[in-house]
């Protein structure tokens, strides 16, 4: 039997200030830090699902700068047995709407500066998050 493939994507979402560049990061529903993400739908590429999940999540439209990386895992489904699970991030620049958190989705949303949402991540993120926060501050030109 073929086990069943789940794709999500999502980003590390980042806007330009007058104080610099800072970094979005969301409080999931179990008061995780995490990166706005969720399933693909049908006809939807693997960028777009990244952008509407981001726009639904956060309030905040944003344009696809590169592939960060992909998380792959397996984790058991109640009915389909085994599912193959892909994550895809992007690194995400902002380019406008409005910050508000899908409060059915997520407890939380905000903008950080670089070090603190590194700081964030490590205290209270998951840790299979690390890296690809990590690349994407590389990526921005951070590194601690």
């Amino acid at each position: 039997m073929m086990r069943m493939k789940e794709i999500s994507a999502g980003g590390v979402v980042y806007r330009n200030t007058s104080q610099g560049i800072e970094v979005q990061l969301i409080t999931d529903r179990y008061g995780k830090i995490s990166f706005a993400k969720g399933k693909r739908e049908a006809g939807e590429t693997i960028e777009q699902t990244a952008l509407r999940e981001i726009v639904e999540e956060t309030g905040v439209e944003g344009r696809i700068i590169q592939s960060i990386d992909i998380i792959a895992y397996t984790y058991q489904h109640s009915e389909h047995g085994e599912v193959d699970k892909e994550v895809h991030y992007y690194l995400v620049e902002s380019k406008g709407g409005e910050l508000r958190p899908q409060i059915e989705e997520i407890r939380g949303v905000a903008w950080y500066e670089p070090k603190e949402a590194w700081e964030k991540q490590q205290k209270s993120g998951y840790d299979n998050n690390d890296f690809i926060l990590e690349k994407g501050l590389k990526l921005l030109g951070f590194d601690f």
